[in-house]
């Protein structure tokens, strides 16, 4: 192999590792964070990440607060605009429609270095409700489609931006109850769900942005109350006991034998 074969070589190991090192500082540059009316943030438990192809994939849990409302903060980090779709309980927070967290889905455009709040379903351009957690009888999805299937996901997809444009909804930079649905009997009190609460004032303008097919980043963030997290041991929940204030009232214990047996009490 001639030297100019290896340099050649060499420069394509190079440039590949460039883009694969840039691929993934891009993707962690979209953040994706949940917060209360409180203004605190959402406490969540990382549980995995990989790559599937080219999207980078993050799952975690969130321990939710019933009856307490919340809002999706997305921070687009790179130099250039992206779309998001933005899914709760697996219906579309724009249209309302089952989602798939497809590209051809209705979605949010964020310009390059924006943070944008989502708060609510949109139930026309200058209106949303409110996301607020409950149970999933009183979720959204269930109430007003009988659709369990992913309950208690918040899922968001990020896709970069194709030359041609098409329309979808931006949210500017400004600061009566849906039909009920059969829920159904197999969802138990102990799951979360998102309810549609008060409408606010969330004016939004349609902007041209056509995405690529495949997203570059997808968070999928699974929420549920804090007993069903201490059940399934992705948080410690074993209160704290007083040695001498919790201490049950019982007889002194017998000690052990000479053989290191206890005497029956």
């Amino acid at each position: 192999m001639s030297n100019k074969t290896i340099a050649t070589v060499i420069a394509c190991l190079l440039l590949w590792a460039v883009a694969v090192s840039a691929s993934v500082r891009e993707a962690d540059t979209v953040k994706i964070e949940i917060f209360s009316d409180r203004g605190s943030q959402f406490y969540t438990i990382p549980y995995k990440k990989y790559a599937a192809g080219k999207t980078q994939v993050t799952k975690r849990y969130l321990e939710a607060r019933k009856g307490e409302n919340y809002r999706v903060v997305v921070t687009n980090n790179t130099p250039h605009r992206i779309g998001a779709v933005i899914a709760v309980d697996g219906r579309n927070i724009i249209s309302g429609k089952q989602s798939d967290l497809r590209h051809h889905e209705s979605m949010y455009v964020l310009n390059a270095y924006e943070r944008a709040t989502y708060d609510g379903w949109r139930t026309n351009r200058n209106r949303v409700h409110r996301f607020y957690f409950t149970d999933p009888g009183d979720s959204y999805a269930v109430r007003t489609f009988s659709d369990a299937s992913a309950m208690g996901v918040i899922a968001v997809t990020v896709f970069k931006e194709k030359p041609e444009p098409r329309r979808w909804l931006k949210k500017e930079r400004s600061t009566g109850k849906p039909p009920a649905g059969a829920a159904p009997e197999a969802l138990g009190e102990d799951r979360a769900g998102t309810g549609f609460g008060e409408g606010v004032h969330s004016p939004s303008v349609e902007v041209a942005f056509k995405p690529q097919r495949t997203p570059f980043k997808k968070i999928l963030v699974k929420y549920e109350w804090r007993n069903r997290l201490c059940e399934m041991g992705l948080i410690r929940c074993v209160e704290d006991r007083n040695r001498l204030w919790d201490d049950e009232e019982r007889y002194a214990p017998y000690p052990p034998d000479e053989h290191g047996r206890l005497y029956p009490e």
